[in-house]
């Protein structure tokens, strides 16, 4: 069993004058904590600064997410992906509102009672917010501690996380006592911080920079780079399709997607499978009794989500008058100006090439 306390003082010194200046970490209020952590799923760094600003000046504490409309909430993650996300923080923060008298609880035990919160995040408001030593486990720590330990372990597994963030519990526990403080808060980010900038999850490591090299097992057998180990991605499925982007008068065709599923309720344009081509298309409209448009087509796109990828084609369609028929091929419409786009309505980044 590798030992975690060898690497505890070096990386908290190293931690001290290389870390990020990061708002979240300059004032670690765990509502703060907690907007971050969940932003910064599947999200690097840099991307997330904004976000965070915008969505913490908006809603700046847990009653005014409890409250916040879901349209507001969509939109003002419009671009972070996996939406569910921050639907899953509005029930936690309705749930914090009506058990907690509206403050994150500090015991990871009560966290991991909150929608959305799993052990990775309870362990970072838990101990970054409130000091108490448990563990954050995340990617970054994962493939830092694979590689310290020289370790073959499938990561995937479940299993393999759960005994991680056992062994490390008992070294932080050792090292700081049950309630670490600062440092309990210190060491889950110097981990996630090595792991981000240092021992990388794209490309070789920058072992000449890590502050634990000489603990570190892959840099003395020199296997870094087969680990940490996961099983290959599947293949994403390709799906093809042909969207629209119809206009009449100054305002744009939306429908809301259906409710659950990929990008569940958000708005959309409206799109049908496959690529039709130009023929096709006014076919299509002419079908429904669309005679006088103007058509442009827009050109293809690609958009990649962790199992699919979709292909598109788009065209950009005027109509010199509105009509009910278009329900028929694309139903529940609403129209809407592009200010409404904008500021108001939140499609997915998928459509962004075709706003």
């Amino acid at each position: 069993m590798y030992d975690y306390l060898l690497i505890i003082d070096d990386l908290l010194t190293w931690y001290e004058s290389e870390k990020r200046e990061l708002k979240w970490r300059t004032n670690p209020l765990p509502y703060y904590v907690w907007v971050s952590e969940i932003m910064l799923q599947q999200t690097r760094v840099e991307a997330v600064k904004a976000y965070f600003d915008r969505f913490t000046k908006e809603l700046p504490k847990i009653k005014d997410l409890a409250q916040a409309q879901e349209d507001r909430l969509m939109k003002l993650w419009e671009g972070l992906g996996y939406y569910s996300r921050v639907r899953n923080m509005a029930k936690a923060a309705k749930q914090v509102m009506d058990d907690y008298d509206g403050e994150l609880p500090s015991s990871y035990e009560e966290l991991l009672k909150l929608p959305g919160i799993g052990s990775y995040t309870a362990g970072a408001i838990a101990s970054i917010a409130y000091g108490n030593s448990v563990p954050a486990v995340d990617g970054n720590v994962l493939r830092v501690t694979k590689r310290l330990s020289g370790s073959y372990d499938d990561i995937t597994k479940a299993k393999v996380k759960s005994e991680l963030e056992q062994v490390l519990k008992d070294s932080m526990t050792t090292k700081f006592g049950e309630h670490g403080g600062k440092k309990a808060g210190d060491f889950n980010q110097a981990m996630m911080e090595l792991g981000a900038t240092v021992c990388i999850p794209n490309g070789k490591p920058l072992c000449e920079k890590c502050p634990v090299q000489k603990y570190c097992i892959a840099y003395k057998k020199n296997i870094a780079m087969e680990l940490p180990v996961k099983p290959p991605k599947k293949e994403r499925r390709i799906e093809k399709k042909t969207i629209f982007v119809i206009e009449y008068e100054g305002t744009t065709a939306i429908h809301k997607r259906p409710e659950k599923g990929l990008l569940a309720k958000l708005w959309e344009f409206p799109n049908t499978e496959g690529k039709l081509t130009i023929p096709k298309t006014e076919k299509l409209l002419e079908d429904h009794g669309i005679m006088e448009y103007e058509m442009e087509l827009l050109g293809e796109a690609k958009h990649i989500f962790s199992h699919v990828e979709w292909h598109m084609l788009g065209y950009r369609i005027r109509i010199q008058k509105k009509t009910d028929l278009l329900n028929e091929i694309f139903p529940e419409l609403l129209w809407v100006e592009k200010s409404q786009i904008e500021h108001t309505y939140a499609l997915p980044t998928a459509f962004s090439a075709y706003r």
